[in-house]
């Protein structure tokens, strides 16, 4: 229940730095690694490999929400929607071209650089 808790946290920590910024915010993966690691230690998650797997995987579910939000909020806005109302509109064909044009080799290396940080923080 933390990691679900702090995940939503901070992949709404992530839309506003995205919307903030004008950018993708691609760093803030690390910190969405950091917290991943956090909350599962603080659930009392036993270390070893299933708590490094839930770390990585709940960075690269925190990143793709935080992205189909940010999509969201840039295809929504001039029309009127809320992020939030946007994204439930939003079909997985139009949010994957968004995000391809959106992202490249710079938010890649920061989600590789957030992977080996959630794999530190969680051993």
């Amino acid at each position: 229940m933390l990691l679900l808790l702090g995940s939503i946290t901070v992949a709404v920590a992530w839309l506003l730095a995205a919307l903030t910024t004008g950018t993708q915010a691609g760093w803030m993966a690390v910190l969405a690694a950091l917290e991943a690691a956090w909350m599962l230690r603080l659930g009392g998650f036993r270390a070893g490999p299933a708590r490094v797997a839930v770390a990585i995987i709940a960075m690269l579910l925190i990143a793709l929400a935080a992205n189909w939000g940010i999509a969201a909020a840039y295809i929504g806005g001039p029309m009127g929607l809320t992020p939030w109302e946007s994204a439930l509109r939003m079909g997985p064909h139009l949010a994957w071209t968004l995000l391809t044009l959106a992202n490249g080799l710079g938010e890649a290396l920061w989600l590789a650089i957030a992977a080996v940080v959630a794999w530190r923080a969680a051993r």
